[in-house]
């Protein structure tokens, strides 16, 4: 049987892995020791020169209808891993079948959840981790994504500006629908809320997660948050036409939860005396667009909107108001950003991602402060940071990694 290699862009040095021993027997020359989360099938994490890919073994046919789904789910914008390429054909030495291989590319920066404990995140971080959960669902269903496996096990977690993004990493048992029917929506919130409970009691009886927490109550915020975030995204408000300002309130309510309005429905009655509103198209990503239009960095939007407000208080000190923006977070960018960015030694920067250190930064800065009972210079606070705190943490990426 013919080895064969469907790949999105392929990396020829694809070609070059061991095809033909099972990949529960890779060994240190392919396997790279990045923290991977539990599965059904086997997985492992390999480096081919500059890039790093997650490959997992399953049947055939799921391989492919998984590599496509997830190509779908990549042109829609959605928070998924990349699709590289299916394998089949597969042999071992002695002419045995072995099974087809997706492989995917590995998201730098993410670790699954059950490492995120084993890195020190304590229960305060839980209803953070259920929020970005809950994001992450809703985004799928408002693109009509019916998920059908929904767990903390399917999902890579990134930082964020002291919280987390979720990025859907297991699309097996997913499908996209012309139209998602909300008890499909309620289906997936059920599953949801059984694995994720069981998922906790597992992390309890391992002993990563305090015994006293009552893990019923974590559960609950996931029914309770995703209600609440699909109302606002999607729910038909009503008023007058005295009320026209209620149509940018609603806008901003919703740019404040990262989420830009691409198309909006508004309907008037006949004496054009009552208005109604509803969004028919929201996009997570507000302050990630902003950011990235003015200074062209590419991170996490709370990361963003953290970044945002820093060039507003560089704007402020300045008194650079009267500015052109782009220019004035330009001067941000070579007075601020990349001088405090330059800082960080080349051993430290598989740690974290740079705009999470910067946000870590000014957290310190704002501790250092309160202590010193005056402003502490953000380079000081960053120098300290990366001696005391940024030293101590672990690598949650391959530090070579660019």
């Amino acid at each position: 049987m013919a080895l064969r290699i469907v790949a999105s862009r392929p990396d020829p040095a694809i070609v070059t892995l061991p095809w033909s021993t099972p990949l529960e027997e890779w060994g240190d020359d392919h396997v790279v020791p990045l923290p991977r989360g539990l599965s059904r099938h086997v997985v492992r994490i390999v480096r081919l020169h500059d890039r790093t890919y997650a490959v997992k073994e399953t049947v055939e046919e799921i391989a492919f209808r998984e590599y496509r789904l997830l190509r779908d789910l990549q042109r829609l914008g959605l928070p998924a891993v990349v699709p590289q390429g299916v394998v089949t054909g597969r042999v071992d030495g002695r002419g045995e079948e072995l099974p087809a291989a997706l492989l995917t590319e590995h998201l730098r920066f993410s670790l699954p959840y059950r490492s995120l404990f084993a890195h020190g995140m304590s229960a305060e971080n839980l209803p953070s981790l259920i929020d970005a959960l809950v994001v992450l669902l809703v985004r799928l269903h408002l693109a009509d994504f019916f998920w059908g496996d929904v767990s903390l096990s399917n999902v890579l977690f990134r930082r964020s500006a002291g919280g987390f993004a979720a990025y859907l990493v297991d699309a097996e048992t997913g499908e996209l629908k012309p139209s998602l029917s909300a008890s499909m929506r309620e289906y997936d919130l059920t599953i949801a809320t059984e694995n994720v409970f069981a998922e906790l009691l597992d992390l309890q009886a391992s002993e990563s997660l305090d015994a006293e927490i009552q893990t019923h109550e974590i559960v609950d915020l996931i029914s309770d948050r995703y209600h609440a975030l699909w109302t606002e995204l999607t729910v038909e408000e009503e008023f007058s036409a005295d009320e026209m300002w209620r149509i940018e309130q609603r806008i901003e309510r919703l740019n404040d939860l990262g989420f830009d309005v691409d198309e909006l429905d508004i309907v008037t009655d006949f004496d054009g005396d009552q208005v109604r509103i509803q969004p028919k198209v929201v996009e997570l990503g507000h302050h990630r667009r902003e950011l990235q239009a003015l200074t062209g960095l590419n991170v996490e939007d709370a990361q963003a909107r953290r970044l945002l407000n820093d060039i507003a208080s560089f704007t402020a000190h300045f008194d650079l108001g009267r500015e052109d923006r782009t220019l004035v977070a330009n001067r941000w960018l070579t007075t601020v950003w990349d001088p405090l960015m330059e800082l960080i030694p080349p051993e430290a920067r598989g740690k974290l991602e740079p705009a999470e250190i910067f946000h870590e930064v000014l957290v310190h800065r704002w501790y250092l402060s309160e202590r010193a009972g005056s402003a502490v210079d953000i380079f000081d606070a960053a120098r300290d940071y990366i001696a005391n705190v940024l030293a101590a943490k672990p690598d949650e990426a391959l530090a070579s990694e660019e």
